[in-house]
């Protein structure tokens, strides 16, 4: 069920209320500037919770909010637009408020315990919308939704919704004679009903008028019919997986003292981090010690000009794609032009619109950051690459508290050069995706998850003790022998053998590794299907 977390988002909210209400007091534009603030950073909260609804009310609100920024002279803004917004802040309340749950009470530490084991696979309802002659295709996706983990209900298109639980997505599968108004009138009713879901369309019409029509009712993400069960899969277990919050990072280099305190007042105001420099020519130092996501580069500097110093970074191939944004009064349209061509990302005028500033750093940034995440990402399994998951764990051991276990485990595939031999690398291909999903399926979203190379995987699991992470494992292993994997004569079978090691017996991410892989040889050679766990050596020569 997708929810609201209480803390994080009840601050912000009470920080929309309030800039909101000292607005409506005094009417300035200052006061009007910090208010959409607030509903910028609201939007990417909800953002980062996957809670779609609630993005777009925010973004709504934002939208007319910019429409009425204006200037200094703008302001009061008219009472119009005072209710206006008014209404559009009353209908977000409302949607996060409907979107809570109460938090489970824990009366004792066996509780807690009890609850920590069922949370290992949290219940997540999943709402399919078919139609009678997608039965068997519904049917299909049911029983892979309920082999992951997730709670399925089935409805007719223009029936009534259950009064339930909000759920985290909804299906919406097309009439074989689609009638465009039911479907989106049912659409846009349960779009109301359920403001926090991902809506999913499979089957849309590859016309982007159509498209359009459905996500003006309501839906996120389409997908075509080809391959549309393992689409739906990938999409929805993505939704289960946390991305964490990671603070922009911008380098400014700008001479002006005034300049740069405006802007770097601005960038705060907004939750970006920033680092300043004056000398264009401490550039290369500063990035390397500052690891920024953007610059933000002043068009005349001494010594030389903003362009030349793009120039040089765009011969580096290290710095080809960073984000370099110009900020300058530089109002020579050809100036600006050629400073585009030879590099740079875009171009503002000073002075700048401090809300179009944080809008522009904050969209670059993302785009930069989902293309460097798109390098880390397996592509068949869509999970973490080799390089990105040996990187994650030593990041992991590095953050890790000394009073907090951790627990590895390579996981690898029985047999599995005997699947490809046999059936094909297509659907060895496919026993490698099953294992994918069930891992994202069945582990929490705060746990590491990676494919090592071929059929090997890597799993990390904090803050629990061997024991229970051993549990962890054999109940996915269990589960793995079970699934099957249809191909075009039938289904197959496969299992995997695992080994375990867990800190502090290891101290580093590389012994850990090392450790989990001696002890999955050893599962291989006690017959396979199987854990072994890996213990110190001093232990091993003491039994």
């Amino acid at each position: 069920m997708a929810n609201v977390s209480s803390g994080l988002i009840d601050d912000r909210m009470y920080v929309l209320r309030t800039r909101w209400e000292h607005y409506v007091a005094q009417g300035t534009f200052e006061l009007f500037i910090e208010f959409t603030v607030a509903v910028n950073s609201l939007a990417e909260n909800f953002n980062r919770m996957r809670l779609p609804g609630l993005v777009r009310l925010c973004e709504g609100l934002e939208t007319l909010a910019l429409t009425c920024l204006g200037d200094t002279h703008s302001h009061p803004v008219s009472p119009q637009h005072v209710s206006a917004l008014q209404r559009q802040i009353d209908t977000l309340l409302g949607a996060v408020a409907s979107s809570r749950s109460a938090l489970p009470v824990r009366r004792s530490e066996e509780q807690k315990c009890e609850t920590l084991e069922s949370e290992w696979i949290k219940p997540r309802s999943v709402w399919l919308v078919t139609a009678p002659h997608a039965k068997e295709m519904a049917d299909a996706l049911t029983q892979q939704l309920n082999f992951f983990g997730f709670r399925t209900h089935a409805m007719a298109w223009g029936k009534e919704f259950p009064q339930a639980d909000t759920p985290l997505a909804v299906l919406f599968i097309p009439h074989d004679s689609p009638e465009p108004e039911t479907e989106h009138s049912t659409i846009a009713a349960l779009r109301t009903h359920c403001a926090t879901s991902q809506f999913i369309y499979l089957g849309a019409l590859p016309e982007i008028g159509s498209i359009v029509s459905l996500m003006r009712s309501g839906i996120d993400t389409t997908i075509p019919q080809e391959n549309a069960s393992s689409n739906v899969l990938h999409c929805i277990l993505d939704l289960v997986q946390r991305h964490h919050a990671e603070t922009y990072r911008v380098l400014v280099v700008e001479d002006s003292r005034v300049a740069l305190t405006l802007i770097q007042r601005t960038l705060s105001e907004h939750g970006i981090d920033s680092h300043a420099i004056r000398n264009p020519e401490t550039l290369l130092m500063a990035i390397n010690t500052y690891h920024p996501d953007l610059i933000l580069m002043d068009m005349h500097m001494p010594h030389f000009n903003g362009i030349e110093a793009t120039r040089v970074l765009r011969q580096m191939s290290a710095y080809k794609s960073l984000p370099i944004v110009y900020l300058s009064g530089e109002s020579d349209t050809a100036m600006q032009v050629e400073a585009l061509r030879l590099g740079g990302d875009q171009f503002l005028i000073k002075p700048f619109n401090p809300v179009l500033l944080a809008a522009v750093v904050k969209t670059k940034i993302e785009r930069y950051r989902e293309t460097l995440r798109s390098s880390r990402i397996d592509g068949l399994s869509g999970l973490l690459n080799h390089t990105s998951v040996k990187s994650q764990l030593k990041m992991l051991m590095e953050g890790n508290d000394l009073h907090k276990a951790l627990t590895v485990a390579m996981i690898d595939i029985d047999h599995f050069k005997s699947i490809n031999d046999t059936y094909g690398h297509p659907v060895g291909d496919q026993v490698i995706r099953g294992l994918a999903w069930l891992l994202k399926g069945r582990l929490r979203s705060s746990d590491l998850i990676g494919r090592y190379g071929g059929e090997e995987f890597l799993v990390a699991l904090p803050d629990i003790d061997p024991n229970q992470a051993r549990n962890v494992i054999e109940h996915i292993r269990k589960d793995f022998a079970s699934q099957p994997h249809a191909h075009s004569s039938g289904v197959v079978y496969a299992t995997f053998s695992a080994g375990i090691a867990s800190w502090p017996e290891f101290e580093s991410a590389k012994k850990l590794t090392e450790a989990a892989d001696k002890a999955l040889l050893l599962a291989k050679r006690h017959g396979r299907n199987r854990i072994e766990k890996a213990v110190p050596e001093a232990d091993f020569l003491c039994v």
